[in-house]
C-alpha cells in the first residue's frame, strides 16, 4: 500500500515537473534566447521537492500535524478552559449517561466569569431595548406598549435611528456604529468628569479581540516585550505568545493584599532592558483577575507616572470597573487618573478596555465590548483601524449593549428604580458570596486567602504537604493541578490551577469565581471543606 502511495506521489511530482518544464521551455517567440543553461540549483530543488512528497506518502504523515503548525500556537495557553475544564466536561456526559455514576450530581463551573451560566437573571432593561431593536416591527404593535416600559421603547427608537437602514443584521461602520460610540464616549465623559470622543472608541466584540488587536499593534519580534502582571489572567501571556512577543512578569505582593509596587515594576524593566528586549506597554488589570484587589488612586498616579516616564503604552483592563464590595475603595479609570495629573493625549498612549460580559451585567454570550485609544499619533490610529476593518465589525447587537452600560436609565426614566434594584441586587449578592466563600478558605487548614475587594474571584494559596507535593510530581503535575483534579473528581467543583495564571515560584494557588447562585453558596462550602480536610489526612506529612 506504502509502494502504491510512494509511486503515486512520484508520478504526481514527475507530472507536475514536467508541465513546469514545458511551459518554461515555451518561451515568447519574441523573447530572447537563454544566455545560461538551466540553473543547478533549480534542479536540486525540484529534487528536493520530488523527495519530501516521496517521503511524506510514503510515510503516511498527514499534511497538518503538531510538527508543522505555527509553534506560537504550541505556545499559546489558555488555563480558564484547560485540562481541567476539558475533563469536568467529560464527567458531566458520564452524569447524563449514568446520574448515579459519580460521586456528586452536577459539575459546577467555578473556573470562569460566566454568571448567566450559574443562574444570575440579564438585567430587564437591557433586553427589552435589545429586544426591540433586534426585532423594530414590535415598536408598531399597540400592545407592546403593556409589555414594555416606555424608556426601553424609547431607547430603541434612539438607537434604531442612530444604525443606518435600523438593521442591527447589517455590518456597521469598522469601529462600530457611530452614534453608539458617541453615547459610550458620553457615559464615560459623565463616569470621570473628563472629555471623551467616540471617535477614539473601537467597539469589540468583547473585551479580548481589543486585546489582541493591540498586541498585534505592539509586538514585531520576540524582542518585543510586555509588562505583565503575575497572577495575570490567561488572556494576556496567551495573545504574547500568539503574536510572538515577550512576557515581561511583574509580580504582585500577595502579603499586601496583591499590592502592585512600581518598584517592582522597575525592577523588572530594567532585567528585561538588559537582555535586549524593548518592552512596549504594561498592562494592568483593575479591579484584578485572578486577585481580586482594586487599586488606590495613589498607587495609579505612580503608575501613570512609571509609563510617562519610561515611555511605555499603558493597557488598562477595567473590565471589572462595576465590581467593587468594599467601602473604602473605588474605582477610578487610568484615563481620569491621568488626566486630573495634567496629562493630555500628547502624553501618554493610554488603551482602556471594558465589557459586556462583567459587571453586573453579566452578558458573556453577547460579545460587547470596546476600547478607547488616546495618545496615539493619526498615522498609527489609521493602522488600528486598519486592522479593526480586517474583520468588518463587531457584532451590532454587542455593540448596542455597550451602549446601555455605559448609558443606563437615570433619575426620573420609568425603569430607573427597578433597574436600581436589580443592579444592586446582583452586586450585594456577589459581595455577600465573596465574603462567605474567603472566610471559608480562610477557616481551613493549610488555606491563606486575601480578600476580594472586587472582580469576581478568590485567588487562595494552598500550602500543601510535601507528600501532596511528591504525589503531584509522581503524577506528572503541578500540585495545585493536582489539587483541582481531585477536588473535582470528589466534588464536581471545577476550579483553575493557579499555575495556569502564573503565581510565585514555588507556591500555588487555585482561583475560583463566587458567581455560584447564593443558595447554593453554602452547599459548595460544605462539599469543599469535606474534600479538603480528607485531603489533608491523606497526605499529612
Amino acid at each position: 500500500m506504502r509502494r502504491f502511495a510512494a509511486d503515486r506521489a512520484r508520478r504526481a511530482v514527475a507530472a507536475s515537473l514536467r508541465g513546469a518544464a514545458s511551459r518554461s521551455a515555451a518561451p515568447s517567440p519574441h523573447a530572447p534566447p537563454p544566455r545560461h543553461p538551466a540553473s543547478p540549483m533549480g534542479a536540486a530543488a525540484m529534487a528536493a521537492a520530488m523527495a519530501r512528497a516521496m517521503s511524506t506518502a510514503a510515510a503516511g504523515a498527514p499534511p497538518v500535524s503538531l510538527d508543522t503548525i505555527n509553534p506560537k500556537v504550541l505556545k499559546c495557553e489558555y488555563a480558564v478552559r484547560g485540562e481541567i475544564v476539558t475533563h469536568a466536561q467529560n464527567l458531566q456526559q458520564e452524569l447524563q449517561k449514568n446520574p448515579e455514576s459519580l460521586p456528586f450530581d452536577e459539575i459546577l463551573y467555578c473556573n470562569i466569569g460566566n454568571p448567566q451560566s450559574l443562574g444570575q437573571q440579564p438585567v430587564t432593561y437591557f433586553r427589552e431595548v435589545l429586544s426591540l431593536c433586534d426585532h423594530p416591527a414590535l415598536l408598531d404593535k399597540s400592545e407592546t406598549h403593556a409589555l414594555y416600559s416606555s424608556d426601553a421603547i424609547e431607547r430603541a427608537w434612539q438607537i434604531l435611528e442612530k444604525i443606518p437602514g435600523r438593521a442591527t443584521g447589517a455590518y456597521s461602520h469598522s469601529q462600530g456604529v457611530k452614534g453608539l460610540r458617541d453615547e459610550i464616549a458620553t457615559g464615560i465623559a459623565a463616569r470621570d468628569g473628563f472629555h471623551a470622543s467616540g471617535d477614539n472608541i473601537f467597539l469589540t466584540d468583547g473585551a479580548s479581540p481589543a486585546v489582541h488587536m493591540m498586541m498585534q499593534l505592539l509586538i514585531s519580534s520576540e524582542k518585543d516585550g510586555i509588562l505583565c502582571p503575575i497572577p495575570q489572567y490567561p488572556l494576556y501571556s496567551a495573545s504574547i505568545a500568539l503574536h510572538g512577543g515577550s512576557l515581561v512578569p511583574y509580580f504582585l505582593d500577595e502579603e499586601t493584599g496583591w499590592g502592585l509596587e512600581v518598584d517592582e515594576l522597575k525592577k523588572q524593566l530594567e532585567e528585561a532592558r538588559s537582555k535586549g528586549i524593548t518592552v512596549k506597554a504594561l498592562v494592568v488589570i483593575n479591579p484584578g483577575n485572578p486577585t481580586g484587589q482594586v487599586l488606590a488612586e495613589e498607587n495609579q498616579k505612580k503608575i501613570v507616572e512609571f509609563c510617562k516616564n519610561e515611555g511605555l503604552v499603558l493597557l488598562a483592563d477595567e473590565v471589572y470597573q462595576e465590581n467593587i464590595y468594599v467601602e473604602d475603595k473605588q474605582f477610578h479609570s487610568f484615563k481620569k487618573i491621568a488626566r486630573s495629573l495634567g496629562y493630555t493625549d500628547d502624553d501618554l498612549p493610554l488603551v482602556s478596555f471594558q465589557s459586556v460580559s462583567k459587571g453586573y451585567y453579566g452578558e458573556c454570550g453577547k460579545r460587547g465590548g470596546y476600547m478607547e485609544i488616546t495618545g496615539f499619533s493619526p498615522e498609527v490610529r489609521e493602522q488600528i483601524y486598519k486592522v479593526a476593518s480586517v474583520n468588518l465589525c463587531s457584532n451590532v447587537s454587542g455593540q448596542i449593549l455597550a451602549s446601555l452600560v455605559m448609558n443606563p436609565p437615570k433619575a426620573g426614566d420609568e425603569s430607573f428604580e427597578s433597574f436600581m434594584v436589580e443592579r444592586d441586587g446582583i452586586l450585594s449578592s456577589l459581595a455577600r458570596r465573596a465574603k462567605a466563600l474567603e472566610e471559608a478558605f480562610n477557616s481551613l487548614e493549610g488555606i491563606t486567602c486575601n480578600k476580594a475587594e472586587g472582580a469576581m474571584y478568590l485567588f487562595p494559596r494552598l500550602h500543601l504537604p510535601q507528600k501532596a507535593i511528591g504525589a503531584a510530581q509522581a503524577a506528572g503535575t503541578a500540585p495545585d493541578a493536582y489539587y483541582a483534579k481531585r477536588l473535582l473528581e470528589a466534588t464536581g467543583i471545577v476550579v483553575v490551577p493557579g499555575s495556569g495564571f502564573g503565581q510565585v515560584p514555588g507556591t500555588w494557588h487555585f482561583r475560583c469565581t463566587i458567581l455560584p447562585q447564593e443558595d447554593k453558596i453554602p452547599a459548595i462550602i460544605s462539599r469543599f471543606k469535606e474534600f479538603h480536610e480528607k485531603f489533608m489526612d491523606e497526605f499529612r506529612d
